[in-house]
């Protein structure tokens, strides 16, 4: 026995480990690869976090641009529908004054039609003046009721050119202001607005009382409307109001200058 321990004493005395001491060694020896397995296991994590944010942020941009792109599509939607909205207002008001001033024409050519045959020769005269006359007559209310004809069928450039030679060749007819009338409502049919006016202008400059001339000066600030020159088409309206305040084309004045404030 006393052998045994001391051979036990020499393996000891010779450095040998024991047990417990080759545990520790192997314990150290495994820490840093555990350690190593952790850190890489950080890294990445670490990595896939970053990858997620940037995937977000982009994410993010994209959605917030896509609501920028919404917002000015709506944007220009509104604005389409609000320009629609005006130009329909126009049009529906373009077409109302067409219409009433359709039916103006209606009722004028009908008015001067009317007169034209009033103021035919009753009866052919006996002597050979008088039937020449009467013949001179005929021969004008003939070209006369050819311009307007032109002129219901809508046949405007015939129109004119008829009027406007009516008035050139029969300078002292009594018929040339209701030619000068008619030639500037064909004037404004083709668009033809400061030539129109120039015409209108003329009936009230030569025949101030005649009945068209109140007619004349609602022409003239309608030519003015379309000109764009509403100042000037309030004055004109305006002065139809005061020199011939009791005529139908005046009541459409008042009616215009309402909605011309």
């Amino acid at each position: 026995m006393k052998r045994d321990a001391g051979v036990g004493q020499g393996v000891q005395g010779r450095g040998w480990p024991t047990g417990a001491a080759l545990l520790a060694v192997s314990a150290a020896m495994l820490m840093p690869l555990s350690a190593h397995a952790q850190l890489f296991g950080d890294n990445e994590a670490r990595r896939a976090i970053l990858d997620l944010r940037q995937r977000y942020q982009s994410l993010t941009d994209e959605q917030a641009r896509t609501r920028s792109s919404l917002l000015e599509l709506q944007n220009q939607i509104e604005s389409l529908r609000s320009e629609l909205a005006k130009s329909r207002g126009r049009e529906e008001q373009l077409a109302r004054d067409m219409a009433e001033m359709q039916q103006r024409q209606k009722d004028l050519a009908r008015a001067v039609e009317e007169r034209s045959s009033a103021s035919r020769p009753a009866a052919a005269a006996a002597s050979n003046g008088d039937e020449a006359e009467a013949g001179a007559g005929g021969k004008e209310k003939a070209e006369f009721d050819a311009a307007l004809n032109h002129f219901r069928k809508g046949d405007y450039a015939k129109a004119q050119t008829a009027f406007r030679a009516f008035v050139r060749n029969r300078p002292q007819s009594s018929m040339k202001t209701s030619a000068l009338f008619w030639l500037g409502n064909s004037d404004y049919a083709l668009r033809s607005y400061r030539s129109a006016m120039a015409n209108f202008r003329a009936v009230v400059a030569q025949a101030p009382d005649h009945e068209r001339a109140p007619e004349a000066l609602l022409s003239i600030a309608n030519c003015q409307t379309e000109l764009k020159e509403t100042t000037a088409a309030r004055a004109t309206l305006e002065q139809l109001v005061a020199k011939y305040p009791r005529t139908e084309a005046a009541q459409a004045a008042r009616d215009r200058l309402a909605r011309l404030k």
